[in-house]
């Protein structure tokens, strides 16, 4: 016969064990996704969301390196085209979530009064803030931008290298530099700090894709935090930051 206390143990109805879900997602995201996170656990009771944001480039770096993640959110495709081809993602659950634009901001307090890219030659600008192209894929978008411009390389020398796209919103909101290349969701959460010069053209659309990552103990909750991303609860957080549609 077995003892009382195991025979009521065995009557106990069986419950979910609690899951911590880790989200890598890029810089720009940090606002909205830390108003998405709380939204998504109190829909999934006892489930927790740990939130990891940098560049992409560094996010994918981490990941490749087996820090833990379960959810990769890029701010470009071809971070995201890479860690596909290195075997980082499902790539069966990767889907376009927002849209973002580039803009040209400058102090808004004692800027230069820029009004064209040309106006970057000025002599009075002296340090233009830019993301780190190899990992920052505001950079990169900046790159084709002035490239397109015909103003990279005469430009280059007067660059301010920043890690993130947040970390260049810092340098030009603190009036370290006369001017940067920020998203637009970006210049929005400092509009008394910052003032947009110019919204960019010629590089590709700015669409923003997320991922199960491959390597995930979490797969099914994941899939389910990425599902949430286009439910009209998220997209109402997403649209008050400024994110467009993908």
């Amino acid at each position: 016969m077995r003892p009382l206390w195991l025979a009521i143990l065995a009557a106990l109805p069986l419950t979910a064990t609690a899951a911590e879900l880790t989200v890598s997602a890029a810089a720009s995201l940090t606002n909205a996704f830390k108003e998405i996170a709380p939204r998504f656990e109190a829909a999934h009771p006892g489930d927790t969301v740990r939130l990891n944001f940098a560049a992409s480039g560094t996010l994918l770096q981490q990941i490749d390196q087996g820090a833990p993640a379960d959810v990769f959110a890029s701010a470009d495709q071809p971070t995201m085209d890479r860690a596909a081809q290195q075997t980082l993602i499902d790539p069966a659950s990767r889907r376009d979530f927002v849209s973002n634009r580039l803009v040209m901001v400058e102090p808004a307090q004692g800027g230069k009064g820029l009004a064209a890219l040309a106006d970057l030659q000025q002599p009075g600008v002296q340090r233009i803030a830019v993301g780190k192209t190899a990992t920052v894929p505001a950079g990169r978008y900046t790159q084709a931008v002035l490239e397109h411009a015909g103003l990279w390389s005469t430009l280059q020398p007067k660059f301010v290298q920043a890690d993130n796209v947040r970390q260049v919103l810092d340098y030009v909101s603190r009036g370290e530099a006369d001017a940067g290349f920020v998203y637009r969701t970006d210049a929005a959460l400092m509009k008394d700090r910052v003032r947009v010069a110019l919204t960019t053209q010629g590089h590709e659309p700015i669409r923003y894709p997320v991922a199960v990552v491959a390597a995930s103990r979490q797969q099914p909750l994941a899939q389910a935090f990425i599902d949430f991303l286009v439910t009209p609860q998220a997209r109402q957080i997403l649209d008050k930051y400024g994110f467009g549609a993908p």
